[in-house]
């Protein structure tokens, strides 16, 4: 039996009814390199039991303490069902990219059963009408708590889940897992009640430990450096109220080689500087649609790993998060660009004088009772509608394997990303590559965005913008256009 950590406890708290709180993707495979060039769901069924033991949080289920005066524990689940968790369906006629988006946002709108291991696989077959995907392919749509992963070790899954080469390899001679015995509820409550008293002394040491960083960043504010004031002027938008139980969901497909040819268009840029310019594109296209661009930058709060070599492969979350400009004010995507990169160094700088790293350590110790009351109320009383936002959406990148996987001997051939919205915030991207491919997955609010297709078109367009600045230079790149002098 193990505790959770505090900001897992807080995805815990921020579940409800209409804002479950799990990430998830969209896998498509073509089983033209299996044996037998067919995979059944038989096949899939008994590859992902010889690979349960690389990943130990898929055979866990939570138990909460009492009157949520703890965090919950995650247990080895004594009634664990394989086959309650991967299920199977017959994608709709035209058997298309948008029956399958439909059917993907259907199943994510659902919350997972919180008194099982927290995660779902539905198996699609009948995509034959995919653009990009062979005939005879199949998508896995997969759900996981946000309690049990966080980007990174999301990825760790992912390797559990698949293989370098399309060959089926052998059931081990051992597996360590072994079912474990539910806790009774008075046992739980007399450790969190003595939690209870221990979690404020815990908090007040990590914030002796993160008071240097208290330190860097008021000097930093005072000097001019940071503008942590900056978050108090994000506009309001169509994202940033509460939201429905109903989700859309879209993607859009880029090269990742042009990707990185752009980021030498501004010296120092990075492929998520490309990436957030080309979202801050993308929403400035699609509100101005709706005569709804506000004039200031919207914003986007982009997570950070601080997950260290020592708790690789290990559950939970060990993020922290910045907030980066997206520049939607600009129309010009070199403008743009160079707009974003400056604000992504700025926020960089924030956040390594804050110490990402401490912060995360302080979540860790809030009070359980006090994180889901806070929620509760949130949503209760509707304060998405009343109090300005820090930010307009969610930009998270999640680098994938540069090689090909293997799954049931089928091949990996694009993943697609998705995750929770929460009322205040209710759009969100998942930015994956995956060999030559670079994607962005986009999850919404129905209610905020009804026609996910449009954005997703706004999203091509400015991700052909940005192509536009590359030219027939010898690195393929055309060179950065000089400002022009001002008038004297």
């Amino acid at each position: 039996m193990k505790q959770m950590q505090g900001l897992d406890a807080a995805f815990v708290a921020l579940e409800q009814d209409h804002t479950p709180v799990h990430v998830g993707s969209i896998l498509i495979y073509d089983p033209s390199t299996a044996p037998g060039k067919f995979v059944r769901h038989r096949d899939i069924l008994e590859f992902i039991e010889r690979r349960l033991y690389l990943a130990p949080i898929m055979r866990q289920r939570m138990v909460k303490a009492p009157f949520n005066i703890d965090y919950p524990y995650w247990i080895n689940d004594p009634k664990f069902d394989l086959e309650y968790h991967v299920r199977h369906v017959a994608l709709p006629h035209p058997h298309d990219w948008r029956q399958l988006c439909i059917l993907a946002a259907r199943n994510f709108s659902r919350p997972l059963d919180l008194n099982r291991p927290l995660w779902e696989f539905l198996i699609v077959e009948g995509l034959n009408n995919v653009e990009g995907a062979p005939k005879g392919s199949y998508a896995i749509l997969t759900k996981i708590h946000h309690a049990a992963i966080d980007g990174a070790s999301g990825v760790d899954i992912m390797h559990a889940l698949h293989k370098l080469d399309p060959t089926v390899e052998e059931t081990p001679n051992a597996d360590p897992w072994k079912p474990e015995r539910i806790p009774g509820q008075v046992g739980m409550f007399a450790r969190g009640y003595v939690n209870a008293f221990r979690k404020p002394l815990d908090q007040f040491a990590a914030t002796l430990r993160s008071a240097p960083g208290v330190v860097k960043t008021a000097k930093g504010v005072l000097d001019g450096d940071f503008d942590i004031l900056g978050a108090l002027k994000t506009p309001r938008t169509r994202f940033n109220g509460t939201v429905s139980p109903h989700r859309v969901i879209d993607a859009i497909t880029m090269s990742l080689s042009d990707i990185k040819k752009l980021r030498k268009v501004i010296d120092g840029a990075t492929v998520n500087d490309v990436v957030l310019s080309i979202v801050g594109g993308a929403m400035r296209a699609y509100l101005m649609d709706k005569d709804e661009l506000p004039e200031d930058s919207m914003s986007a709060m982009a997570p950070i790993s601080v997950r260290s070599e020592e708790e690789k492969n290990t559950m939970g979350n060990q993020v922290s998060a910045m907030r980066v400009l997206l520049g939607t004010q600009i129309e010009d995507p070199l403008e743009r660009l160079q707009f974003v990169h400056d604000e992504v160094q700025k926020s960089k700088a924030m956040t390594k004088a804050m110490g990402a790293r401490q912060m995360t350590e302080m979540s860790k110790h809030s009070p359980a009772l006090l994180i889901g009351l806070g929620a509760r109320a949130y949503s209760r009383w509707g304060l998405a509608n009343r109090v300005r936002p820090v930010f307009n959406t969610v930009v998270t990148n999640v680098p994938g394997p540069p090689v090909p996987l293997y799954s049931a001997g089928a091949k990996l051939v694009a993943m697609y990303g998705a995750l929770p919205v929460l009322d205040g915030v209710s759009v969100g991207h998942v930015v994956h590559s995956y060999v030559d491919d670079i994607t962005i997955g986009v999850t919404a609010c129905r209610e905020s965005m009804p026609d996910p297709a449009f954005y997703v078109d706004c999203l091509r367009e400015a991700y052909a913008a940005h192509e536009s600045l590359l030219g027939p230079c010898d690195d393929n790149v055309r060179p950065l256009r000089k400002k022009k002098k001002s008038a004297t």
